[in-house]
């Protein structure tokens, strides 16, 4: 019996610290590039929500056959408060590839309002050619209590096309966590870097 309630509890721990938020839904888009593995998911503390974020970029390579892109690398969430529009807050990311930089931070701009969909930007499958997978995000602004989009950010990347915006956040929730799907350094081979996200929603716990 000590035995058993002993695994439980390591099953349970095991889940709290994989997921440690109560998720209302998980926001998915059909686009996603296919190479890579999922990473650890990451949540903003209890009580906050994504109220802006900032994207790894490498900058292009060239046309050579040795100049290989990979576009965006990696995705940080900033975390917030219904009551803060700083971009100092605790920050999240799922992992991120080693190419790149950091760019600077875009956010819903006003208290209240945090992220609560998102359209992946991804370039298609190059054959032989030199593939990025996908390129960069947008994300889909909206008041916590409220069902109305507000208004989009984001940018564009260099390669490849938006899909469709994923299924919103219910009302009274809003983004709160991600995992991204990240291919490891090929060597002399092509390299994509980050393929794609999930985002998780969250009420307030």
């Amino acid at each position: 019996m000590c035995r058993v309630l002993l695994l439980f509890s390591l099953v349970v721990c095991a889940c709290y610290a994989t997921f440690p938020r109560r998720i209302g839904s998980t926001l998915r888009v059909s686009n996603g590039g296919r190479w890579g593995t999922w990473q650890t998911p990451s949540f903003c503390p209890d009580g906050q929500f994504a109220s802006g974020y900032r994207v790894k970029i490498e900058r292009r390579q060239g046309s050579l056959s040795w100049e290989d892109d990979t576009s965006l690398n990696g995705i940080e969430l900033v975390c917030g408060t219904r009551y803060t529009t700083s971009g100092n807050g605790y920050t999240v990311s799922s992992g991120y590839s080693p190419w790149g930089n950091w760019k600077g931070l875009i956010t819903c701009g006003s208290a209240g309002q945090f992220l609560t969909a998102f359209s992946l930007q991804v370039e298609s499958n190059q054959g032989n050619g030199d593939d990025t997978a996908a390129n960069y995000v947008k994300f889909e602004c909206r008041n916590l209590n409220s069902v109305s989009r507000s208004h989009i950010i984001g940018d564009d990347g260099f390669w490849g096309s938006y899909g469709a915006f994923s299924w919103s956040c219910a009302k009274g929730s809003a983004i709160c966590g991600l995992r991204t799907k990240l291919e490891i350094p090929q060597g002399n081979g092509d390299d994509t870097a980050l393929n794609d996200v999930e985002f998780y929603c969250c009420g307030s716990d």
